[in-house]
């Protein structure tokens, strides 16, 4: 017998969780032997609950491991596959791609599952949390109804028709437009701003938002990888085919969005720059070219190439 063998009780187990009960331990003996153990859920359903990971596969991940993308866990999820699914749970209980800590591969199941934690550790919402840290009259989770128009559409889908005012990823749609990997909505001095408490300790500007010491451990490398090594939180510049371009230092961090979104800072030249697009509204083609002509332009024009 396998897993697989299991794979109704688990169902009716992952069904229930949190809504029949916060946690449950069920075992099953055949001929006198164990052949199945599982314990799902929480012990309580309020701060003093004991994670869900203990005693699985994913006990050994670390909050480190799930920032620098090298968790073990899947990339992500055909939206398709997951209609009737809570998204949430699906991305905490989804079996491991590999082992925690051996390689890199950019997860959007282990994001959703750090604003799970977020949520847990801190008792908040996401939308409560990034108030607190990043407040900004334009940075927000969802738009208001009246903005929608004013908000580049991206690709037209099959299910949803064409994407305007509502966020474009599949999961995070599923979960309400709020979630740990998407669903922010803001303009480029936001995210200019963001990626400014991370470019600013390094430069001796103070801090916001994030202390120094935490602000320099998430430009460092966390995890290595041949074609972008990974921070907390951050890409870091690996090579001059990277999405930054050549004129970047190799102590460049950045992030790239789906959509067509991205932003790199320099720590060493001390410059932060920004491009937002909707360039998935023409297909799903590699943008990257565009990406690194931009970053390009940007330090030749101050000087810096």
């Amino acid at each position: 017998m396998t897993r697989s063998t299991f794979a109704g009780v688990d169902a009716v187990l992952d069904a229930a969780t949190g809504e029949q009960y916060t946690g449950a331990v069920a075992r099953i003996e055949y001929r006198g032997r164990p052949v199945y153990e599982r314990a799902v859920g929480m012990t309580r359903a309020d701060e003093l609950a004991r994670d869900e990971w203990s005693g699985t596969d994913h006990a050994a991940i670390t909050l480190r491991m799930l920032l620098a993308h090298d968790s073990g866990m899947h990339s992500g999820a055909d939206y398709r596959t997951i209609l009737d699914e809570n998204v949430e749970r699906f991305a905490l209980h989804r079996a491991l791609d590999d082992t925690p800590g051996k390689r890199v591969t950019y997860s959007d199941l282990g994001f959703i599952a750090l604003g799970t934690i977020l949520e847990r550790a801190t008792g908040r919402s996401l939308p409560a949390s990034m108030r607190e840290r990043f407040a900004s009259a334009t940075l927000q989770y969802g738009v208001r109804a009246n903005e929608r128009s004013a908000i580049p559409a991206t690709e037209s889908d099959a299910w949803r028709g064409r994407v305007q005012g509502t966020v474009h990823d599949e999961k995070a749609h599923l979960m309400g437009g709020v979630a740990g990997h998407a669903g922010l909505f803001g303009t480029a001095a936001d995210v200019a701003g963001l990626a400014e408490m991370y470019l600013a300790p390094p430069n001796d500007r103070g801090t916001r938002g994030v202390g120094a010491a935490l602000a320099r451990e998430a430009i460092s490398e966390q995890a290595f990888d041949p074609v972008l090594r990974r921070g907390l939180g951050w890409a870091l510049k690996t090579r001059d085919d990277n999405s930054c371009g050549r004129f970047m230092h190799r102590e460049s961090f950045g992030h790239t969005g789906f959509v067509g979104t991205c932003v790199w800072a320099d720590p060493i030249a001390d410059v932060g720059a920004v491009l937002l697009t909707n360039s998935v509204y023409f297909g799903r083609s590699d943008t990257r070219p565009l990406r690194a002509a931009f970053f390009e332009a940007a330090m030749r024009a101050l000087g810096f190439a």
